[in-house]
């Protein structure tokens, strides 16, 4: 099994997943809200998202506060970080290959 297509993650490769696993790699970390903003999705559904990434060992939840106000802050964990490295590499060799002319 050569094609890199095997090597796509599963966890990942959902578009909503995918953006968020983006969206957190361009940061140390996030609020909830901006991820949810940023991403364009309701609280419900970036908290299903974020509990199927956090069960893969992909995503850390903190909580804590600014002030008096609640905070939910969403980082990748370094297996993250590599998973989705690897996912995008995989994803640049099928376009690559697509886009190659033929040998």
């Amino acid at each position: 099994m050569n094609h890199p297509r095997h090597r796509l993650d599963e966890v990942i490769h959902a578009p909503v997943r995918f953006a968020v696993m983006a969206t957190l790699a361009a940061a140390d970390r996030a609020e909830f809200a901006f991820v949810r903003d940023t991403v364009e999705i309701t609280d419900s559904a970036l908290s299903k998202q974020v509990s199927t990434l956090e069960k893969a060992g992909y995503v850390k939840v903190t909580k804590g506060y600014v002030g008096k106000r609640p905070r939910t802050w969403l980082s990748l964990t370094p297996a993250g970080r590599s998973a989705f490295a690897s996912h995008c590499a995989a994803l640049r060799e099928i376009v690559d290959s697509a886009l190659s002319p033929p040998a």
